[in-house]
């Protein structure tokens, strides 16, 4: 069954936590937008003012126009408690029109800066969609040595402590009256995405490998461009969730795939190569690589798809913007001939 998505006529990234930053760029365009880092300094003129942070985590302020209305959401919200909430401060958005939230997974470089953030919203009671086993507890990494590194616990009550409501979703759900989906849990199918191999979790004293079923995504519908997918930390594989937003939508046509796509580390260098041809054939007009996507991969990216690359950093934003809609003809006037209506028509 195909969930329904409503055509947009853009969406705006704002990336409020990534791995990096480099204020000095300065290849602003209409797609990329890079923070004005400047105040005004009375005697001295223009100076630099403080840099977003960069921290190993992601958060995204996201704004979604359609039908000329714009509303706004929260896609993760970062490693530290600070990190995201600083960013935002610093780019002066306007918390209090976000009407949505959602979260990629339930590790701390994805739920570390949710009250900070929250709080700045001044809006109790808002839906947190998330997938329920992003609440698992005592995950931990299993490091070479065989020592456990345990993830803080991400629990129900942290986020009804953040005043915000729950709305656990395993399967796509609309959100922000359909203009975006959340995929919900993304199946497994791709050859080469086996996952983080030293992830586990412990129930009733027992180890179990833990394939983070949790990890989602978003998914946006540009009108006339196709689809713009974006992932958290992509633990299901960035293909198997690019995949699974074409199944589930219905939609052939990719815009952009951005996100942390994890091909970071010796276990995961064998699959930059083969997830870069995959990315290829779905033929988006960009790709954004992110977080823990990693240096190899994010080089080999930009290396193999120099049209599609586009560098993401803290505090950037992105524009994807869809095709103007056009009018249908208009009637103008009609006459009767014979058994035959003719109409004369204008077009728009």
């Amino acid at each position: 069954m195909q969930a329904v998505i409503k055509e947009i006529e853009s969406v705006k990234i704002i990336t409020l936590q990534d791995n990096y930053i480099d204020i000095l760029t300065m290849d602003n365009n209409d797609i990329i937008q890079r923070p004005l880092l400047v105040k005004d300094v009375p005697g001295r003129g223009m100076e630099l003012s403080s840099s977003p942070i960069a921290e190993h985590g992601f958060s995204s302020f996201i704004e979604v126009t359609v039908e000329g209305v714009t509303k706004s959401m929260l896609f993760d919200f970062g490693y530290s408690s600070q990190g995201a909430a600083c960013n935002a401060d610093l780019l002066s958005i306007d918390l209090t029109t976000v009407k949505a939230l959602a979260l990629s997974h339930g590790h701390l470089d994805h739920v570390g800066g949710m009250k900070e953030l929250v709080k700045r919203m001044k809006n109790d009671g808002l839906e947190l969609v998330v997938h329920p086993e992003a609440f698992k507890d005592k995950r931990y990494i299993k490091m070479p040595t065989g020592a456990k590194m345990f993830f803080p616990p991400f629990t129900r009550a942290d986020v009804l402590e953040a005043n915000l409501t729950i709305k656990e979703a395993a399967a796509p759900l609309a959100m922000l009256g359909g203009s975006v989906l959340f995929l919900g849990g993304i199946p497994r199918v791709s050859s080469f995405e086996e996952g983080l191999k030293n992830a586990y979790y412990e129930q009733d004293g027992i180890e179990h490998a833990d394939i983070i079923e949790d990890d989602s995504a978003l998914v946006f519908n540009i009108q006339g461009k196709g689809l713009v997918i974006l992932s958290g930390c992509a633990h299901s594989g960035i293909i198997n969730t690019v995949n699974y937003a074409k199944e589930v939508t219905g939609i052939e046509e990719i815009f952009v795939v951005m996100g942390g796509f994890h091909l970071t580390g010796a276990d995961f260098s064998t699959k930059i190569a083969p997830t870069i041809e995959a990315l290829k054939g779905f033929n988006p007009k960009f790709v954004v690589p992110t977080h823990c996507t990693g240096r190899l991969a994010i080089m080999a990216i930009e290396e193999n798809m120099p049209e599609q690359f586009l560098m993401n950093m803290s505090g950037t934003s992105l524009f994807f913007k869809g095709e103007p809609q056009k009018s249908p003809p208009v009637a103008t006037s009609s006459f009767v001939a014979g058994d035959a209506t003719i109409d004369k028509m204008a077009k728009a």
